[in-house]
């Protein structure tokens, strides 16, 4: 394994060949003076565009330049976690390639480590660059995260944060498939705080980060940390079921006893298709617990390594395929 630095910038990268050079130079000219040893670990997602031959070129000049390279597209969050359980940082920077978060935070984030923190994670006081219905969902989820998880999840925040090897130990025991990392930093706990920031645009290309995945991303926050859903399936069967029971004695009260009674063809489809929507809504919640419980029991890797410049574990396989 290499020897241990003070900082490991954790970079995920997914078709940033428009960034990576910026990205780089910012990065230095900020850890430079800081009089600390570091490494950059950057995650090649699966990029289709000239990223991984950058990266290469820098790792060529730049002996602290760590690569991994995945063999397909597994997501920001798993880039995220192979980059933490290959660093060799006492403390671990992740931030994204696109600039929008400002490599200059950096010395603030350790300082306040330095403290006695063991997460300072960065708080967006304003974003711009992005729509309205964006900063709208954005807002709207992180609130409702914060409102069903029975753990104290940060609003107005990504993974923009520094870590210490403390909590990156800690997350390498945590192996679920569908990660949600900054959930996974609230849960383990230790001192935390944050300093505020105003988030930039994006400096060029375009976003990995469609509405699918952010999706896809909110489901394994909610589904990860909160059991709230299940309580909210569970509670509209009982009242679905209470309903359905009171329509029952009305309909038997006017058929028996006062003979007012008009079958209708409405009242029937209306009263079937709710019970339906409701059940149909239940046993979907209920299948989104039971598919990530269904990958977590297959154990499979939660990625592939295709190549790296980083030491492996033995555990860990490689299949390099670089000429």
């Amino acid at each position: 394994m290499l020897s241990p630095v003070d900082i490991s910038i954790v970079i995920p990268i997914y078709n940033e060949e428009a960034n990576i050079p910026a990205l780089y130079d910012r990065l230095r000219s900020v850890l430079d003076p800081m009089g600390r040893t570091y490494e950059f670990v950057f995650v090649n997602d699966g990029s289709r565009d000239q990223s991984l031959k950058l990266i290469r070129l820098l790792a060529d000049r730049d002996e602290r330049v760590r690569y991994i390279d995945f063999s397909r597209n597994f997501g920001h969050q798993i880039a995220v976690t192979a980059g933490l359980d290959l660093a060799a940082g006492n403390a671990a920077v992740i931030i994204d390639a696109d600039l929008q978060d400002p490599p200059e935070l950096i010395p603030q984030l350790y300082k306040r480590l330095q403290e006695g923190f063991e997460v300072v994670y960065a708080k967006r006081r304003t974003r711009q660059g992005e729509s309205a219905a964006k900063k709208y969902t954005a807002k709207l989820f992180y609130r409702l995260l914060a409102s069903i998880t029975n753990i104290s999840i940060p609003v107005d925040t990504g993974d923009f944060r520094i870590i210490s090897r403390k909590v990156i130990d800690a997350l390498k025991m945590m192996p679920e498939q569908n990660k949600f990392i900054r959930g996974q930093i609230s849960w383990i706990g230790y001192r935390q705080t944050y300093i505020e920031y105003d988030r930039a645009e994006r400096a060029g290309g375009q976003t990995g980060y469609t509405y699918r995945k952010m999706i896809r991303l909110a489901l394994d926050g909610i589904t990860g940390f909160s059991d709230l859903p299940l309580k909210v399936a569970t509670i509209s069967g009982f009242l679905v079921s209470g309903i359905a029971f009171l329509v029952m004695l009305y309909t038997l009260y006017s058929r028996f006893i006062t003979g007012d009674y008009q079958p209708g063809w409405a009242s029937l489809m209306v009263s079937i298709l709710f019970l339906g929507g409701v059940q149909l809504i239940a046993v979907g919640i209920i299948g989104e617990y039971i598919a990530r419980l269904s990958a977590n029991v297959r154990q499979r890797p939660l990625y592939i390594i295709s190549d790296t410049n980083i030491p492996l574990p033995v555990e860990q396989p490689q299949h390099s395929d670089r000429a």
